[in-house]
């Protein structure tokens, strides 16, 4: 079965770092697009960052932006998300996802992982 499986989530204070991985379980998630989304105590989940099969391409939530940073290494069926300057309100279940009917950005998720918790605290 095609599983996404997060990794890297935990307790760090405010301005800390923390970076998420993401290891998918078949070679062809090479091929899709590839984000991390994230769901806050009481919200809806969001997008956060997203990234091309090849990595050309990446776009992010104007809340992340210049402190977030996503990659992929295919040759591991790996995703990253490297997160500097962490914020409270950056707490959250991070989820990877996938679209596998695209390449170069999400359009629909169809693969959703289990999520990593993130907590920052102030």
């Amino acid at each position: 079965q095609v599983q996404l499986v997060e990794s890297g989530g935990g307790l760090v204070q405010a301005g800390g770092s923390l970076r998420l991985s993401c290891a998918a379980s078949e070679r062809t998630f090479n091929n899709y697009a590839m984000g991390w989304f994230r769901q806050g105590p009481g919200k809806e989940r969001e997008f956060v960052a997203g990234i091309s099969w090849n990595g050309g391409r990446t776009y992010y939530a104007d809340s992340v932006k210049g402190r977030f940073t996503i990659s992929r290494e295919n040759a591991k069926n790996t995703v990253y998300l490297q997160m500097n300057s962490l914020k409270p309100e950056d707490t959250a279940v991070y989820y990877c996802a996938a679209d596998s009917t695209a390449a170069w950005g999400i359009v629909r998720v169809d693969y959703w992982g289990k999520g990593t918790l993130v907590t920052v605290s102030s």
